[in-house]
């Protein structure tokens, strides 16, 4: 069993050379507020979820992404919205949000 009912991982990979990386979709910052509307939300008090950065996951032409275990589940995001849905149908109430779904099979 995992310790966190959700580990959310957020790559946040900056990449010098300039080539397409997380970073530039501003990941960081989506990854703050979630780790936030999670604290105000009481699931990291409860243990239910931890929201963490992560370096690059190699799906960098896919980005911005992030994982959620233990469900291996890959998502995409645009912005706040995005992330509110992924906390309130994944996180809350443990149904994927299928419109920002990656392809788990497909690295870049």
């Amino acid at each position: 069993m995992s310790y966190y009912k959700n580990h959310v991982f957020f790559c946040t990979n900056d990449r010098e050379d300039g080539s397409q990386c997380c970073a530039q979709y501003n990941a960081q910052e989506m990854r703050d507020y979630m780790k936030k509307r999670s604290k105000e939300l009481g699931l990291v008090s409860r243990g239910e979820v931890r929201v963490n950065s992560a370096g690059c996951l190699n799906r960098c032409e896919l980005g911005p992404v992030i994982v959620v275990y233990p469900d291996e589940t890959w998502y995409t995001f645009v912005d706040k919205d995005d992330i509110d849905e992924i906390i309130e149908e994944h996180l809350l109430k443990g149904n994927k949000v299928e419109r920002l779904l990656l392809d788990n099979e497909s690295p870049c």
